[in-house]
This record gives C-alpha cells, sequence and structure tokens, in this order.
C-alpha cells in the first residue's frame, strides 16, 4: 500500500518577524538614546542592520523550510548585489556624523597638472594696512576665527560671490593661508607629502616642497591636516606623519626640520610613541620666537617649542598622548598661557618655560580638536563634539605655583567637534553636531538652534559669519541671539568640505581634498 505525500508546509515565516520585531526594538531604542552621542548611534545602527541581514540569512538558509533551489537561488542572488555593489562603488571616507560616503568606482580625481615650478622674489610686507591683508596662519590674523577691518555686503541676490579660479590640489584637510599675492597649503600626491605655494592671481604653482611621508586610512582620508604658518620670510608647517619644517618663503628650501615621532621617542628608549589614529592634527603656533607643537611623548615630552630660527628646543614639558587640536595662545588671568589638549585633559603652559600652569580633565575618549576661546580676562570655553557639550572655566593664579580652573557651567549645548565657535557679545555662536546654534555665556543655556550644516568651517567677520558647510556650500549668516539670520547660500564644492577657509580683504580662497577656488566676495 503506497502513501500520497502530503501538501509540502509552507514557508516557516514566524522567525523571520521574530528577528524583524526585534531588529525595530534595537534599532528605535539606539536611535532614541539621547544620552548617547549620535555618532556612536550611526554605528551601532549600522553594526545592527549587519546583525540583522545575518540573522536573515541564516533564517533563509536552515529554518524558512523554502525549497534548496530557491534557497541557494537567495544566496547566489545576495552574494552576486554584494559583489556587484563593491564592483561598482567604494567607500571614500566618512561624513563628520561617522556615516560611510559612497562614490562610484570610475569617478576620478581631476588631474593634478605637471608644472614648471619658478621661485619668483617675494616681500612681506611688516603690517597689514594695505587692501588686502594677510590670513598668516591658522584660523586667521589672531588665530580664533575672527577677521576685522572689512565689512561685507549681505546682499547676495543682488552681489552674490564670484569664482575667480578653480584648479585641482592634493588630498589633505589642510587650509590655506594668504601673505601678499601668495596662498600656502600641504597636499598629498601619491606617496609624497608636500606643501605648495601658489600665485593668488591665477593659482599657478611658485615653488613645492616635497617630503617622503604618507598618511592615509579608508575614515579618516589622505594627507596632511595642517594648516602652514607664516612668519616674516619663513614658512612652518608640520605633516601628517610628524614632519615639522621651517622654509623660506621665496624659495621652499628647507631651513630646519625634525621628525616629531621621533624626536619623541627619543625622550624614552625601550617605548614607542605611535602615530595618532588619524594623523597629527594639530597647526603649528609660531609665537615670540618660537614654533611650538604638540609632540605626543610622555616623560616631559608631550608639548614642545622649537627656536623658530635654529629649530634648537628651547623647551618641552607635559606627558599627555597626542590629541588633535591645535596649540592655543590665550592671555588668562593677566599670563600668556598655551593651551592644548590631550585625551580627556587639557593643559595650560607658561609661554616663556612650558611649566604647566593648571590641568584638568574635560572630554571623553574621543577627540578634541575646537581650540578654547577666551571669553573675559579669566574666562576660557571648552567645546567637543561626540555628546561632550561645552564647559566655561574661570582661571586664575593659585596660592602655589599651580593656578586653578574652576568650572562655572557645564552644557551640552554646543557639541563643536572640529569647527570654532566665536563670540558676539554674551553670546556665543558654533555647530552644535551640525546644526547652528546660539549659547548665552552667562548660563551655557541655548536660545535656538537651527539649520543643518554639517561639520563645516567658518569665519566671523564683523556682524556676518562665513560658513563652508560640510556638503560645499558656502552660507552667510548674521547671528543674533535671536535667530540664525541666513541671507545667502553659494554652492563651491560637491563633495565633503572639512577645510578651513582663508579670507584676505575681498579674496576668499576655499578647499576640500580634490579642489580649489578662489572666490571675489562683496564688501560694503
Amino acid at each position: 500500500m503506497t502513501t500520497t505525500p502530503g501538501p509540502r508546509p509552507g514557508p516557516r515565516l514566524w522567525p523571520l518577524w521574530v528577528i524583524l520585531g526585534l531588529a525595530a526594538g534595537v534599532i528605535g531604542y539606539i536611535r532614541l538614546d539621547g544620552a548617547t552621542p549620535f555618532q556612536d548611534r550611526n554605528i551601532s545602527t549600522v553594526k545592527a542592520g549587519l546583525v540583522v541581514l545575518v540573522l536573515s540569512l541564516l533564517w533563509w538558509l536552515f529554518f524558512s523550510r523554502v525549497r534548496w533551489s530557491r534557497r541557494l537561488l537567495g544566496l547566489g542572488l545576495l552574494v552576486g548585489a554584494v559583489g556587484l555593489t563593491a564592483a561598482l562603488f567604494r567607500v571614500v571616507g566618512v561624513s563628520g556624523d561617522l556615516l560611510p560616503i559612497w562614490e562610484p568606482r570610475w569617478r576620478t580625481r581631476p588631474a593634478l597638472a605637471k608644472v614648471t615650478v619658478t621661485p619668483q622674489p617675494v616681500s612681506t610686507p611688516a603690517t597689514d594696512s594695505r587692501p588686502h591683508p594677510d590670513f598668516p596662519q591658522y584660523l586667521g590674523p589672531t588665530r580664533d576665527s575672527v577677521v576685522t577691518g572689512i565689512k561685507l555686503d549681505p546682499d547676495w541676490t543682488a552681489h552674490p560671490p564670484g569664482i575667480e579660479w578653480r584648479i585641482p590640489v592634493g588630498s589633505a584637510w589642510s587650509g590655506f593661508v594668504i601673505v601678499g599675492e601668495r596662498a600656502l597649503t600641504q597636499e598629498q600626491r601619491g606617496e609624497d607629502e608636500l606643501v605648495t605655494c601658489r600665485s593668488l592671481a591665477d593659482g599657478k604653482s611658485v615653488w613645492e616642497h616635497t617630503d617622503p611621508a604618507k598618511y592615509d586610512t579608508v575614515v579618516a582620508g589622505a594627507g596632511p591636516r595642517q594648516t602652514p604658518v607664516v612668519v616674516g620670510n619663513r614658512v612652518y608647517t608640520l605633516g601628517a606623519t610628524g614632519v615639522l619644517n621651517c622654509l623660506d618663503l621665496a624659495t621652499g628650501q628647507r631651513v630646519w626640520g625634525t621628525n616629531l615621532m621621533e624626536w619623541a621617542n627619543a625622550g624614552h628608549p625601550g617605548r614607542r610613541t605611535s602615530l595618532p589614529d588619524w594623523g597629527y592634527a594639530g597647526s603649528p603656533l609660531v609665537t615670540g620666537g618660537r614654533v611650538i607643537v604638540q609632540a605626543g611623548g610622555d616623560t616631559g615630552r608631550s608639548l614642545v617649542a622649537f627656536d623658530a630660527l635654529t629649530g634648537t628646543v628651547a623647551w618641552s614639558a607635559g606627558d599627555g598622548a597626542t590629541d588633535y587640536g591645535s596649540p592655543t595662545l590665550l592671555n588668562l588671568g593677566g599670563t600668556p598661557q598655551v593651551l592644548i589638549f590631550s585625551r580627556q585633559h587639557i593643559s595650560a603652559h607658561d609661554l616663556q618655560t612650558g611649566r604647566i600652569l593648571w590641568h584638568r580633565a574635560f572630554g571623553s575618549h574621543y577627540p578634541l580638536v575646537a581650540n578654547p576661546l577666551a571669553v573675559g580676562p579669566n574666562r576660557v570655553l571648552l567645546t567637543a563634539g561626540y555628546g561632550v557639550g561645552a564647559e566655561l572655566l574661570d582661571v586664575s593664579p593659585g596660592t602655589g605655583p599651580e593656578w586653578t580652573a574652576t568650572s562655572l557651567w557645564k552644557s551640552v549645548r554646543l557639541k563643536a567637534k572640529f569647527h570654532h565657535p566665536v563670540q558676539l557679545g554674551d553670546y556665543v555662536y558654533g555647530l552644535d553636531d551640525g546644526i547652528w546654534a546660539c549659547v548665552k555665556l552667562a548660563d551655557g543655556t541655548q536660545p535656538w538652534k537651527a539649520g543643518r550644516y554639517g561639520h563645516g568651517q567658518g569665519l566671523l567677520v564683523g556682524e556676518h559669519y562665513l560658513l563652508m558647510a560640510e556638503g560645499g556650500e558656502l552660507v552667510l549668516l548674521r547671528p543674533t541671539p535671536d535667530a540664525p539670520n541666513e541671507l545667502g547660500r553659494y554652492r563651491v564644492f560637491n563633495r565633503k568640505t572639512w577645510n578651513p577657509i582663508a579670507l584676505s580683504g575681498n579674496r576668499l580662497l576655499v578647499r576640500n581634498d580634490e579642489e580649489a577656488v578662489l572666490l571675489k566676495v562683496a564688501l560694503r
């Protein structure tokens, strides 16, 4: 007697519904967890998505009860889709919110022209009294993202910015400096790290200095991330792997130099200072005849001052690991102090001797980048991204050799990742995790927060603010305690733009990791 087989059981779907239900709950919890920085939430969401994909695949192959021919077909389609995506697209870094950025593999970088470099004589005016004052260092003449002496025309409808020239440049997150009719920046080309000097009139190369060095990771990107400093007839630069140079402004020839990582390691034989995760990123501070940089060595070699003329060590101090902010010179309590971040701490050093005046915890295990901002004779505002926020300190001499730094308030209302906030009156304006925001200095409250611009860079020019948004748009704002007051937008780039901007009179020089553009902005 033969038995007729019954109908084949249908697909077993309940495990899939359980997986998707749990996934919705977990991802919903991740996205709504306001206590966790949303960059962490983005990473956790991606991880959760990958886990859901793996569990769904296991269900399909082993628990779905679908015919094996269909299971294998589904697996083949998935593998094919993943392979096709990998063949057609590539990840070219992450956004400021740590989301991957994809681009087609057939896209090529703008071609760098081969140039014949012919050094030209250069003169450096002693003052900034001419119509186009210099922008000689990171964040401008006073190293605080503030440009004085000019007023922008707020009517971009009638007088929009205009592009004078656009050229390809090597990879870097460096900014430009402008001295006279010359513009200098840093670039990565292949296996070489360059300092380049160009004519401001047309962008053509005047000279190039090359070092065999390369920093490149998928997350951080390729190339240097510092901005040169020009003092007199000398150019001071620091590369992503620690190459510190003093160059001649006229020719680009090296006057002196050293490698910071090698110098730091020389201070403690048997132990090794490693390259920071995002490379060396702090731009040199040149003041009082000294070049001050963060080397990252312990046993008194964290922060070091070199003689600007000879390169000999004037002093070194501190034991903190290298972070990603730049040394900042502030006058607090009537005393010039060099402030620098090390991982989860900030230290203030005496300008003349390097002695640590005060030291306190700040931040988290994430990078600290935004410069400390002096907001009064004895007060300094610290800001950081990744959920840290802002803290206002009151700094004063102590009864002994060490100073005191007392916290007046803390707030999560200004989480500046690598954007540098600015002060206007009794308020501070900046990007709070990519959204333009206003914070009251008296108590850290936030009157408003509006306009998602991403993690960009900008300059305060009189009452107006020029913001280069992360997406490559130039935005004009007139921030007040009542509103952000966006006045105009101008598209410059179509890709991620993290680089600082430089303004000399009506000439605005901007760049990203592929192109540089000179714009003319109307003045009032």
